[in-house]
């Protein structure tokens, strides 16, 4: 054995690798694939070490790693061994000339499903106008929360634990939504979770059972499908009028109703008083949850805010989702539900089941943003700022688009829609106006089955008076060619 490793040892020290993790590397892949059968012996660490002009301290952190790992067996006063009994890979033929496949595991129904699905909507490099969902970051007071992050991290310590929800976020929290979303809580009540769509797929968890039947409204959020259909349920689009979800005549009994009452999702329309008792009395009768998702519901425009589902339903089967990352900037993305007071217990522990958990430096730092008054004084100053550009985005489209499109002004919320006048493929048409700078999601995809309207989802909140002059221009551009 006068060159006992020829052509399994190749070492280049001109790579950025270190030599040690190279020799390492060649040594495990001989071993694995049965080029060094078990039972051989290598050579001394000394005489390796001479043979590959390395140093032994080299040759010793990669026996000692190998060993470790159960590759090597080693003993004081005998060469190291390669270990018996050691368990390899399935050597796979490969044509020559040809590289190896590499190995898939199988997919499962849900994985393959949502390979195909629109949602999330995919954006490359910085957000453009008119990427909807997003809070304007550059008019958040970011010295202000790097303040609050620097004092809860500073303060944290073991013994302040009281669970994975805190309790001062969940008395914070709870101060907020009674009195300005109308909602009924203590804050016990209240699940935080890392966003909103974690809580949805964390209620979904907990209510439903595979072939549960889940409405939804269509056109609707392609999150909420995702996390029922992940959940086992059917999912069923159903249709909307101006009012919201239209209930008459139906005649399946779902286990769970989503809805976004407040700023229907994506058309921004408001669910009213009457369509609301509507649902609730309907969800009663047939012992129906239901998801009420007021995910931009901080921001509300025109007239007083109408009370969450929530604070209307006297039995405890709304389940009312909200988050951070609207009200604030999109990077914290915390959000949390509001459960009944039944189901507190059960959440806590399918909450720490499914590892929902947010982190408690974050949890405290929310606590005092709010506790000190700058949560809402962040909201009321963008809610000025908002329907300035709402009002702008309306005007500026219509006049640059001629009329191509029908725009609604939402009552509040972060988006809106232009619906097409023409019969159209808006699907087609975003991707032109991707092409020319501008971000817009296609109406058409919200829709679960047949799409009934095609028009544009057009974000207004993050974008400046004169970004959204410009980008109106520039749809204008794209319509008329």
């Amino acid at each position: 054995m006068a060159r006992p490793l020829a052509g399994v040892i190749d070492l280049d020290g001109g790579k950025s690798t270190p030599l040690a993790r190279q020799l390492y590397e060649q040594l495990r892949s001989a071993i694995a694939d049965g080029r060094l059968p078990q039972g051989d012996r290598l050579p001394a660490s000394r005489m390796l070490a001479r043979q590959l002009d390395i140093s032994r301290n080299t040759v010793s952190a990669a026996i000692d790693q190998l060993a470790a790992e159960g590759y090597l067996d080693v003993a004081r006063g005998r060469r190291p061994a390669i270990a018996a009994g050691f368990v390899r890979l399935p050597v796979v033929p490969v044509a020559h000339g040809q590289p190896a496949a590499p190995a898939r595991p199988r997919l499962s129904r849900w994985a393959r499903r949502i390979g195909q699905s629109d949602w999330p909507f995919r954006y490359e490099g910085i957000p453009r106008p008119f990427a909807p969902g997003l809070a304007d970051a550059r008019e958040f007071p970011h010295d202000l929360w790097a303040r609050c992050l620097r004092r809860a991290a500073r303060n944290s310590h073991p013994r302040r634990r009281r669970g994975h929800n805190r309790l001062a976020l969940q008395e914070a929290l709870a101060r907020h939504l009674v009195e300005h979303r109308g909602v009924r809580t203590e804050p016990r009540q209240i699940i935080v979770t890392p966003s909103a769509q974690a809580a949805i797929e964390l209620i979904a968890r907990v209510t439903l059972d595979a072939g549960d039947i889940a409405w939804l409204e269509s056109p609707g959020y392609g999150g909420a499908r995702v996390a029922l259909e992940a959940a086992g349920a059917e999912v069923v689009g159903m249709p909307l009028d101006r009012s919201g979800l239209v209930l008459a005549k139906r005649k399946e009994r779902p286990r769970l109703i989503f809805v976004t009452p407040s700023h229907q999702y994506p058309t921004g329309r408001l669910m009213p008083i009457d369509r609301r008792l509507e649902l609730l009395r309907f969800a009663r009768i047939i012992g129906a949850a239901l998801i009420e998702d007021d995910y931009d519901g901080e921001f509300h425009y025109d007239g007083q805010p109408v009370a969450s589902l929530q604070g209307l339903d006297g039995t405890g089967r709304v389940f009312y989702v909200g988050t951070f990352s609207k009200a604030m900037v999109a990077d914290i993305r915390v959000g949390y539900t509001v459960v009944p007071e039944s189901l507190v217990e059960t959440f806590e522990i399918a909450q720490r089941h499914t590892g929902q958990l947010v982190s408690e430096t974050l949890q405290d730092a929310l606590a005092e943003f709010m506790d000190d008054g700058a949560y809402a004084a962040h909201i009321r100053r963008m809610t000025r700022l908002y329907r300035a550009r709402r009002d702008r985005m309306v005007q500026a489209v219509a006049a640059e688009t001629r009329d191509a499109f029908v725009v609604e002004p939402p009552a509040g919320g972060m988006q809106l829609v232009a619906r097409c006048r023409l019969r159209q493929d808006d699907r087609r048409l975003c991707a032109r106006l991707a092409e020319a700078g501008v971000t817009a999601r296609p109406l058409s995809s919200h829709y679960i089955g047949p799409a009934a309207e095609r028009g544009l989802f057009l974000g207004f909140a993050a974008w400046t008076e004169k970004e959204i002059d410009i980008g109106a221009r520039i749809i204008g551009r794209v319509c008329g060619r």
